[in-house]
């Protein structure tokens, strides 16, 4: 019987343990587990599924019923993630996935897909946390209620995975538990994330479209480029693209904080200093 995420009996044998740093095949590449990886992309159970059913992800590394899912995954659903708010159907992107396979037009689809994970490797650094109730619980005392629970679920922070849940984002977690215990409800922290989240996607939209209109365009492309070029490009943006955004955001608070303490009472502005105006005695 499958659950709210979509997830049936076989997503219990392939969701049952954390994501592994090192493959089990000794390759040493990260991999997910069914609910790690749809945790990591955003998505329910039910719908990586349906996208594996229709052919848009390629098959899982198997060990008898566990499925396991790398990187290359991940960038992949990734990506259809980003054609579909682009305006893309399930049907075109289905299209370009198999020209791309079968070599039509490979070059095209490959930079408007970013479907070979050599060249396009995630650039997130993020691990999924795998939680019981109970541990879920004791991040946020008192805060666990449907609501928050349903608005974490919306954001794609948390993924079910039978009697435990899987935080997208270990980061994230811990960055939520810190702020909580200082006195921040968890409503509103969730809140936060949600406009946090549109506008690093509008960011993220920014530096996509500086890659594909200054660096992708064939006119840039050095003669006899292989994808080697292309990855060498993407490891030198990966770390301009964090440094640019954090010092942003670091100048932005800076500005702000120091708005607000501007208009934030002094200590010689409080009654019972001793500064204070005299009373007018109507003399």
């Amino acid at each position: 019987m499958a659950d709210t995420t979509g997830r049936t009996a076989d997503g219990a044998a392939e969701g049952a343990a954390d994501r592994t740093e090192g493959a089990a095949d000794g390759t040493g590449r990260a991999e997910y587990r069914t609910a790690e990886l749809a945790g990591a992309a955003g998505i329910t159970v039910r719908t990586l599924r349906f996208y594996r059913e229709r052919g848009l992800l390629p098959p899982p590394r198997r060990e008898g019923r566990i499925a396991w899912y790398d990187e290359h995954h991940l960038a992949r659903l990734r990506t259809i993630s980003e054609l579909l708010a682009r305006g893309h159907t399930l049907g075109g992107i289905a299209d370009l996935i198999d020209a791309f396979e079968k070599g039509r037009d490979s070059g095209r689809a490959a930079e408007l897909l970013g479907l070979d994970g050599t060249l396009v490797p995630p650039w997130s650094e993020e691990t999924p946390v795998r939680l019981t109730p109970e541990e879920l619980a004791a991040h946020f005392p008192g805060e666990v209620t449907p609501e928050n629970l349903a608005a974490a679920l919306r954001l794609g922070y948390l993924a079910v995975d039978g009697d435990e849940v899987v935080h997208v984002s270990r980061r994230l977690l811990d960055a939520s538990t810190a702020l909580v215990r200082e006195g921040i409800p968890l409503a509103a922290v969730l809140e936060a994330g949600r406009v946090v989240r549109e506008h690093a996607d509008a960011v993220a939209g920014l530096f996509t479209e500086l890659i594909r209109n200054h660096l992708l365009a064939d006119a840039r492309r050095p003669a006899g480029a292989g994808p080697e070029w292309l990855t060498e490009v993407m490891d030198r943006l990966r770390p301009l693209s964090k440094q640019v955004v954090d010092a942003e955001v670091a100048l932005a608070v800076d500005r702000r904080i120091r708005a607000e303490l501007e208009n934030w009472p002094r200590p010689d502005d409080e009654p019972g200093t001793g500064t204070a105006p005299e009373p007018d005695t109507g003399a």
